[in-house]
């Protein structure tokens, strides 16, 4: 069975930083692509930034340039850090994988999710 437990979440001030973490287990997890999305309240689940096999990247471009999406294979851990966070990254964010699409941050092409970790960035 497919798990996806987040963690890393917290407050912190504008021009922050955090770093989230993705555990993933209950399948092969070099053979998946993941991604990172988040969702404000009363606003749209929005795809952050997805990484494929090779470790290709790519990410919305409201946190290109602020985001990195990277991953430890041999940890099954997928990680994303946030540097200048803005009060509107504000959102919980989700990790999630795919088998069959990658390097989209389009929600509907992931399979699994996790629970969600709460990012809160004050001004």
């Amino acid at each position: 069975q497919v798990q996806l437990v987040e963690s890393g979440g917290g407050s912190v001030q504008a021009g922050g930083a955090l770093r989230l973490s993705c555990a993933a287990s209950g399948y092969t997890y070099s053979s998946y692509c993941m991604g990172w999305f988040r969702q404000a309240p009363g606003k749209e689940r929005e795809g952050v930034a997805s990484i494929d096999n090779d470790g290709s990247t790519m990410y919305a471009n409201s946190v290109k340039g602020r985001f990195t999406i990277s991953k430890d294979n041999a940890k099954n851990t997928l990680y994303l850090k946030m540097n200048s966070l803005k009060p509107e990254d504000t959102a919980m964010y989700y990790c999630a994988a795919t088998r069959f699409f990658c390097l989209t941050i389009s929600s509907s092409r992931y399979n699994y999710w996790g629970q969600g970790t709460q990012v809160t960035v004050s001004s």
